[in-house]
């Protein structure tokens, strides 16, 4: 028994230590939730259009192919002369289709075939730098042998200043409804935490015009009308809540 008592004397003392270790504990302080105010502001700018980009073509139908190739060729070379003439750059010239097909006509009673021609299209991307002329144009065109004419899209050539217009109106926008709501919600604000913004950049506004004939003489410009194309701007802006 003598023997006994300090070793349970000892591991009573141990035991005593390890519960004293055991139920230290170390709380942080947690961090504060960040109080924010998120507003979204919109900026739209009204642009007129400055350029425009259209479709010239001449189609021709012949029985045999060269014969409509070389047909094609020279009423082809005849509109690309006028257009230079009208004031068109030669670099604001592109050929975007040339295409030689059958086109095989069959007896609507029979539905046997009578015949074959031979379809050539030869079609070239004008950029319109001075939409003032752009009827006038048109006209010089038709009356050189053009006899299609389609996909009119107006476009502005820098949107960079209006870009930067809307973007300034998006931001101011956003500041005032921060101010009225905070002045609304009875609150200060902070430093701005957090910015963002999406760009809604309009592309090329096509406008509508059918095929014609070639060869005919207009009798006043072909009437065309721009219109007008919106760039619009949203800023999203999260405030720091005093």
């Amino acid at each position: 028994m003598k023997r006994t008592f300090p070793i349970l004397a000892i591991v009573m003392l141990a035991a005593i230590a390890l519960s004293a270790c055991g139920s230290t504990n170390v709380v942080a302080n947690p961090t504060p939730t960040q109080r924010t105010l998120s507003v979204t502001g919109t900026g739209t700018v009204n642009m007129t259009p400055d350029i425009a980009y259209i479709n010239i073509g001449v189609h021709t139908e012949k029985p045999a192919a060269t014969d409509a190739v070389t047909e094609n060729n020279t009423q082809t070379q005849q509109v690309v002369d006028a257009l230079k003439a009208a004031g068109v750059d030669v670099k604001d010239i592109q050929t975007t289709n040339f295409s030689i097909y059958p086109n095989t006509q069959f007896d609507p009673q029979t539905n046997q075939k009578i015949g074959t021609t031979y379809a050539v299209d030869n079609t070239v991307n004008v950029t319109v730098r001075k939409l003032d002329q752009l009827g006038t144009l048109l006209d010089a065109s038709v009356k050189a042998g053009a006899n299609s004419v389609n996909s009119i899209q107006f476009d502005v050539a820098d949107k960079s200043k209006a870009l930067k217009q809307a973007r300034d109106l998006a931001v101011k926008d956003a500041q005032t409804q921060a101010q009225e709501l905070s002045t609304t919600a009875g609150i200060t604000l902070g430093t701005v935490q957090s910015i963002s913004f999406f760009n809604n950049v309009p592309g090329p506004v096509m406008d509508a015009f059918g095929k014609g004939g070639g060869g005919g003489v207009a009798a006043a410009p072909v009437p065309i009308q721009s219109g007008q194309m919106t760039l619009t701007v949203t800023i999203n802006m999260s405030y720091e809540i005093k």
